[in-house]
């Protein structure tokens, strides 16, 4: 969340942001109950001091007097009961009013109101050319017998897909292709829980944007399962401070997500580009607040280095404030080229953070002064798999309907072709 001292001294700031990420929230009414708060407490401090005072008298009064005092006690009390309901009062709807509010974006990202207000800074590669008209990925993959979506159809419904034969190990090549190079780049190897309690997953900070139609709730546990490793990653270090020497703190995790796809209706609904279930190797660190953007850019630097072990072409797509995520500041997608939709699809996304998810799940750091500070986090994209399987099924299509697996994942497997 962010800090209310920031949002009381720059509410135009606050409110300018909202905007342009998008997002309705009423700051006045936040300031308002604030100050209630705020006073609220005071007159609560105050009331105790008196009593305190009182109580103090009435060993020492006369019969008379102790009466008088008893009473005044009785009346201090009723007052206290009463600011006390309206504290609590007060504190739920100040929680329910600054959990709304998003976290702001940097100034350096370009305002817009959705994805077509995105900008692209760079390609890289040559889109893919072919001495033959390509097929779509889900042609090529029915006919070798790779994707079944018709059978998962069956017994899940639409936005699933069976993994078959050589593209199951394909994945598992792609996983470890994906930890080797960061796993040198002291990043940590984690498979983390795939639920989170209620708490855990509205300290994520995405629950109050789209989260609640995205997530998959069991209200019988009260557990969310998890769209994301970045999710898990970021609450196992939930109030906890973490040492000034570890940081940044990485971590690669691998994991089954899942996701409603609930705001995609009518899009991507055959094949597997946009499914309820999926893995996905996720990366992500806690850093200082200082090292934030630079860590950030790192984090993208790691996926444009696996697109290129790949050698599919990409495009890196800076996103607009109002295609931002709810607790991310900045964001960049990689869009790979997909060649018989003639365009770039995304295939990764990077986001930094800041303090905001640090604040609601309070995980900080002490500094070289020893002073306590919130962590800065960061996320993005290794490889969805699912996503991969396609860009290099599509890209990798020879004339005969074999597919040729990409050099850096030949030793990985036994094969170096499916055909």
């Amino acid at each position: 969340m962010l800090d209310i001292k920031f949002i009381r001294n720059n509410p135009n700031i606050v409110k300018q942001g909202c905007q342009n990420k998008q997002v309705r929230v009423d700051i006045d009414r936040l300031l308002e109950v604030d100050k209630k708060k705020c006073e609220t407490l005071q007159a609560l401090e105050d009331m105790r001091a008196q009593k305190n005072k009182v109580s103090k008298m009435i060993p020492q009064a006369s019969d008379e007097m102790k009466r008088k005092l008893i009473l005044e006690m009785q009346e201090l009390d009723k007052n206290s009961d009463r600011l006390d309901k309206n504290l609590k009062e007060l504190g739920e709807e100040f929680n329910n009013l600054i959990l709304q509010v998003p976290n702001l974006p940097l100034e350096d990202v370009p305002v817009g109101k959705d994805e077509r207000d995105n900008v692209v800074l760079k390609e890289v590669g040559e889109k893919t050319k072919f001495d033959f008209k390509p097929k779509n990925y889900l042609e090529i993959a029915e006919k070798l017998d790779l994707i079944d979506v018709k059978r998962a159809v069956k017994i899940a419904g639409t936005r699933f897909g069976f993994i078959k034969k050589e593209a199951v190990l394909l994945e598992f090549a792609l996983i470890n292709l994906a930890y080797d190079t960061l796993i040198k780049e002291k990043f940590t190897p984690i498979i983390p829980p795939v639920m989170l309690n209620s708490a855990m997953a509205r300290g994520t900070g995405y629950l109050e944007a789209t989260g609640e139609n995205e997530a998959y709730f069991f209200p019988n546990d009260k557990l969310y399962l998890i769209g994301t490793s970045e999710q898990s990653l970021v609450a196992m270090h939930s109030e906890e401070i973490l040492e000034e020497k570890d940081l940044p703190k990485r971590y690669v995790g691998f994991s089954t997500c899942f996701r409603r796809e609930a705001g995609a209706y009518g899009k991507d609904t055959k094949g597997i580009l946009r499914v309820h279930q999926f893995d996905k190797v996720e990366m992500f660190s806690f850093c200082k607040p200082e090292d934030s953007k630079k860590e950030h850019q790192f984090l993208l630097e790691m996926e444009e280095k696996l697109m290129k072990l790949l050698k599919i072409p990409y495009q890196v797509v800076q996103i607009c404030t109002g295609d931002l995520g709810f607790p991310a500041v900045a964001k960049y997608d990689i869009e790979a080229w997909l060649p018989s939709e003639n365009r770039y699809r995304e295939t990764h996304s990077t986001s930094n953070c800041t303090d905001y998810q640090a604040r609601r799940l309070n995980i900080r750091y002490k500094n070289k002064n020893g002073k306590l500070e919130f962590v800065h986090t960061i996320n993005g994209t290794a490889f969805a798999p699912g996503r991969i399987l396609i860009m290099i099924i599509e890209n990798y299509q020879q004339k005969d309907g074999s597919i040729q697996v990409p050099e850096v994942l030949q030793k990985y497997l036994n094969f170096k072709v499916i055909k």
